[in-house]
């Protein structure tokens, strides 16, 4: 049928509709719509595009039909990558596309000729008709139509504001949350997928024909792959025969043009078939949305020459997709910082996580050792130096997300080895390089000793993602090098200055060097000859009392162990010993970190009442009050000081479970937190009701079908921990 005798039927089943209006309507599309559809359906379709506004982007309507179906309509402006937000939103609420035409209503100044670029920028003057035949999952649940425009328009509004990938993110943990209430959607990921590229079929679009078993959200998972390698659905026909699909696509480049020759196109099957298989396995990453961006991302260097070919070869089963979701959907951080900047340890990576055990630390230093032997500058050294600890870190975050049987202890303590090697590594080859400068530093007529100390979570043992590691670094005394004759304070100054500088680590992030905990803080030299130590840890030397506090996490980690005992018995004389300690003063001290660093009405993990510090200081408060008199109480370690002062029956057994318990709760959502940034600054726990609680629970594996239940019981379980440890804390101490 013509457009003009279609134009005429039109107009005799809707007598009150403009004839001329019709014709400008029909002839903006193409044959395929024209003998596809009744007259009474191009004046619904007409109907719909002629109430269309800037506030109303889309209209949407459903028709039932036979057998349960119903035809769901949609006529809205055309923007780029919108057939996959119809698709995953039809997904969503459990809607199985069985049949559908995609048609696009182009403007007339911009009708698509022989040899002219089909696509240009999407503007509003550009409409789509949507048509598909659904069968809803639950047959007492038919398509709301209300409920998918208003849903659609939403998302529209995200991508006319340019927040187009903010729309699928949404989209795409929804469609997560589908998948994995759907017991027939578990384990479709891997069904095969057949995709054909013509170039002569319908110039000047690629005719992409598809073939492949139905699973659920097929659609969406086909074009959320080809919106995100920049391909724009011109026109799509979508048949389903018993658990088969045949679809098909015109398809162009975003820029505009045919996908060209074929080594493009062998690249976009690559890439099309790997994220659709992918999305079937996004229930699995803690965050889809995340998941599914750095997969796009990772397949880039996958297809780059020569890269990944391992990588690659893991997502040919579902353990390791399985594998790839959790690791790409739980961290901004561990992607931004090393799987992509080390992807050739990806592959490896995946493979070996389940074989391989956390490195210890001597091993961590053998292997350091084997290395620098080849370096033959100081940036080599350098570079691998941190090599070594990127890769470590990136297998240890690898190992403790997809090991259930790694928990948060075996997760610091394998940390704090890394630190400590690595630490002490660069100690040896800062003070060597100074020496082959200077001399060595000399004391007494002998080599000057150096020592570093960790304190606070490395001294503890106790760190997590995006931990620091705060240092103190003592030598023997005064003299001078014995080539130079500089001083031995200015030596050791300089190596610790090339310390930091050695290690590489970002500012709030894993290994970052933190001096400020040494003797008069910033205003000190970053080293301190052990004399001076001790006429500052003194009664009336200058210490503060939480000084004293800070003092038992002090811990030896690197240099002269000699030295290293020394310190750490005048530690001990000095926390420890009779001179009275006052608590109402640091209770003071606890009362202002609340008023200063935590915001009202929010929940601050690490400083509001009840939360990780006030657990750590009833720990501490607890071994000064007790440790003179009780030796055994005497460690840097939080969980060990609850176990000892339990048996010391300073805790009976209910106070000491109540406090481990809150200690491991609260590490565990801190390191989810700084998980995803990498910095230790993300310490608020997210507002109940809001995406970010929902997402930080899946990360924290709280496995609800209802995200937001999810949400919830997090929330819940933090009220009751931070309420059992204040009012612990307050019957103790106040």
């Amino acid at each position: 049928m013509s457009p003009e005798e279609l134009a005429r039927a039109v107009c005799r089943v809707a007598p009150e509709t403009d004839p001329r209006a019709v014709l400008a309507f029909l002839v903006r599309l193409d044959e395929a719509y024209w003998g596809s559809h009744s007259p009474e359906e191009v004046a619904l379709h007409l109907g719909m595009a002629s109430s269309l506004s800037p506030t109303r982007p889309a209209a949407v309507a459903a028709l039932p039909r036979d057998g349960g179906r119903a035809d769901v309509v949609v006529v809205a402006y055309d923007y780029f990558a919108e057939f996959s937000l119809v698709c995953g939103l039809l997904a969503t609420h459990a809607l199985t596309i069985e049949t559908g035409d995609v048609h696009t209503l182009l403007p007339l100044a911009t009708l698509p000729r022989r040899g002219r670029s089909p696509h240009r920028a999407v503007t509003p003057s550009r409409q789509i008709v949507d048509v598909f035949r659904v069968l809803p999952r639950d047959p007492s649940r038919p398509p709301d139509a209300a409920a998918l425009e208003r849903e659609l328009t939403t998302l529209l509004g995200l991508v006319a504001t340019g927040r187009s990938d903010e729309a699928r993110e949404q989209l795409t943990r929804r469609l997560a949350e589908t998948l994995g209430a759907a017991p027939e959607a578990r384990g479709a990921g891997l069904a095969p997928v057949e995709i054909d590229l013509d170039n002569e079929a319908a110039p000047p679009w690629t005719l992409m024909r598809v073939r492949g078993r139905d699973t659920p959200a097929f659609l969406y998972a086909l074009a959320n792959a080809l919106a995100m390698r920049r391909v724009y659905i011109h026109r799509v026909r979508i048949e389903s025969h018993g658990d088969e699909v045949r679809d098909e696509f015109l398809i162009a480049r975003a820029e505009g043009g045919a996908i060209g020759g074929e080594a493009e196109q062998q690249t976009l099957r690559l890439a099309v078939a790997l994220i659709k298989q992918f999305t079937h396995f996004l229930p699995w990453a803690p965050d889809p949305a995340l998941a599914l961006r750095y997969f796009d991302q990772f397949l880039d260097r996958v297809m780059t020459a020569g890269a990944g070919k391992e990588a690659l070869s893991l997502l040919r089963g579902p353990e390791g997709l399985q594998a790839l979701a959790r690791l790409l959907g739980s961290s901004t951080f561990l992607w931004e910082d090393f799987f992509r900047a080390h992807f050739e340890h990806l592959g490896p990576v995946l493979g070996e996580w389940r074989k391989r055990p956390l490195e210890k630390r001597v091993v961590l230093r053998r292997r350091l050792s084997r290395r620098l032997a080849s370096a033959s500058t100081w940036e080599e050294r350098k570079r691998i130096l941190n090599e070594l600890k990127d890769e470590t870190m990136l297998r240890t975050s690898a190992k403790r997300l997809l090991d259930p049987e790694v928990s948060i202890e075996d997760f610091s303590r394998a940390l704090t080895d890394l630190a400590e090697a690595v630490i002490e590594k660069a100690l040896r080859e800062c003070t060597k390089r100074l020496a082959g400068q200077h001399g060595p530093p000399r004391w007494e007529g002998r080599a000057c000793p150096v020592a570093i100390f960790g304190l606070g979570k490395l001294g503890g043992a106790e760190l997590g993602y995006a931990s620091d590691v705060e240092l103190l670094v003592i030598y023997g005394g005064p003299g001078t090098t014995a080539k130079t004759g500089i001083e031995n304070g200015r030596f050791f100054d300089r190596a610790v200055q090339s310390l930091t500088e050695l290690i590489e680590a970002p500012q709030d992030g894993f290994l970052h060097v933190d001096l400020r905990l040494r003797p008069h803080g910033t205003k000190g030299s970053l080293t301190t000859p052990f004399a001076a130590l001790r006429n500052y840890y003194r009664p009336g030397g200058g210490a503060h009392p939480f000084e004293r506090q800070a003092l038992i996490k002090l811990r030896f980690v690197a240099g002269n162990a000699l030295l290293g005992r020394k310190v750490e018995a005048f530690r001990d004389a000095y926390v420890w010993s009779d001179e009275p300690w006052n608590l109402a003063e640091a209770l003071h001290l606890r009362d202002r970190q609340v008023r200063e660093l935590v915001t009202p009405g929010r929940l601050n993990v690490k400083y509001s009442r009840g939360a990780l510090v006030e657990v750590e200081y009833a720990a501490q408060y607890l071994q000064l009050l007790h440790g003179r008199a009780s030796p055994e109480l005497r460690t840097p370690s939080t969980l060990e000081a609850l176990t000892r002062l339990r048996d010391a029956a300073f805790l009976d057994d209910a106070e000491h479970d109540d406090l481990q318990a809150a200690y491991l709760f609260w590490r565990q959502v801190i390191d989810a937190l700084r998980m995803v940034r990498g910095n230790a600054r993300d310490l608020l726990l997210p507002e109940e009701g809001s995406d970010d609680l929902d997402l930080l629970a899946r990360r924290l594996g709280y496995a609800a079908g209802d995200w937001r239940e999810g949400g919830r019981a997090l929330a819940a379980d933090a009220a009751r921990q931070s309420a059992r440890v204040a009012t612990f804390f307050d019957r103790r101490f106040r």
